[in-house]
């Protein structure tokens, strides 16, 4: 006999509850399916000294989720004709004396395949021939798209974000955020300190300011084509390179999105992570599930698993419950 629908909605809801309640979980969680709320949840503070209790549009630093952020303001330039994806640094930053800017690709720097592991030094392994996870080329996407724009890359990412109506997400350069919460990480002592270098990354990889409401309007925004177009999506939805991830293993690399090897886009996203903030995005496309979970409390960094296991938790249980549908 067929499940019914909400019968199988409740047990994943259900099943969250567990896994949240197991790993003492302090920040937020949604989960949906297109309109429908399976699951919305808050629990712990935003301020642990003051116990200030966290709130449904408390703000986070969602970390390197950024990077499809990034990508898709690059991959819309891509769209207009005013950045092509095969040519070398060189054409839009002629500022760069390196020999590498006449030999990278924007597109390598999209994929991690680039080899710059420093401004000044030589390439870490010849462009293209394999992977090697980089804020840095982030970094130098942001400075491209100014380049051929004119304009600040925090303007050109506040632009998109009030075109998409998702006014909670900001640039961390705006200092209009207002609802941020503060991050925590543990010590060797087990002690939860409140940390202030959580927006020193790059913005363009992973210092982006977002609540779980935007992030899930971004999932299904994405990738209904309404950010960048369908042909564009499947370019960023392709894979590239692969990785061995920390958490998830063998893994391959879009445009600043994640893939889990051997799965057919049963899960596409970002895990991400910036001091004090542990952070997922993910988007079953076969389901039409979003899953967001955020955290401010980040414990265990020696042990990246334990760090994510309550994001981990829930995805996969998304995962089975999707798998169903």
């Amino acid at each position: 006999m067929a499940q019914n629908p909400l019968d199988r909605e409740m047990r994943l809801a259900q099943k969250i509850d567990s896994i949240v309640a197991a790993g003492e979980f302090n920040g937020v969680v949604l989960v949906t399916r297109e309109e429908t709320v399976i699951y919305r949840g808050v629990f712990g503070y935003s301020d642990l000294e003051a116990k200030t209790p966290i709130i449904v549009d408390n703000q986070f630093v969602i970390g390197s989720i950024s990077k499809q952020i990034t990508a898709a303001l690059v991959l819309r330039e891509f769209e207009k004709g005013t950045i092509d994806l095969d040519a070398k640094l060189k054409k839009y930053l002629p500022e760069l004396e390196q020999e590498w800017s006449s030999i990278v690709t924007v597109h390598q720097l999209l994929t991690h395949t680039h080899g710059i592991v420093n401004l000044n030094e030589d390439l870490e392994f010849e462009a293209g021939s394999q992977f090697h996870y980089s804020q840095l080329g982030f970094e130098l996407l942001a400075k491209i798209l100014e380049s051929v724009r004119g304009v600040s890359f925090e303007k050109l990412s506040m632009d998109l974000f009030a075109e998409l109506q998702l006014t909670s997400t900001f640039h961390p350069d705006t200092k209009q955020y207002d609802r941020l919460v503060k991050g925590y990480e543990e010590d060797v002592n087990g002690q939860l300190n409140y940390v202030t270098t959580s927006l020193a990354n790059y913005a363009a990889a992973g210092a982006f300011i977002s609540t779980m409401d935007d992030l899930n309007a971004w999932n299904y925004l994405l990738h209904a084509g309404k950010i960048v177009q369908p042909t564009t999506l499947e370019r960023m939805k392709t894979r590239y390179a692969t990785r061995i991830h920390p958490i998830f293993g063998t893994v391959e690399y879009g445009y600043g999105l994640l893939f889990r090897a051997n799965e057919e886009n049963v899960q596409i996203g970002a895990l991400g992570y910036a001091d004090g903030f542990v952070s997922a995005a993910y988007y079953f496309p076969a389901a039409k599930m979003s899953v967001v979970v955020l955290s401010n409390v980040a414990g265990d960094l020696d042990e990246f698993k334990k760090t994510f296991v309550v994001h981990l938790g829930i995805l996969e249980a998304t995962k089975q419950h999707a798998d169903q549908e």
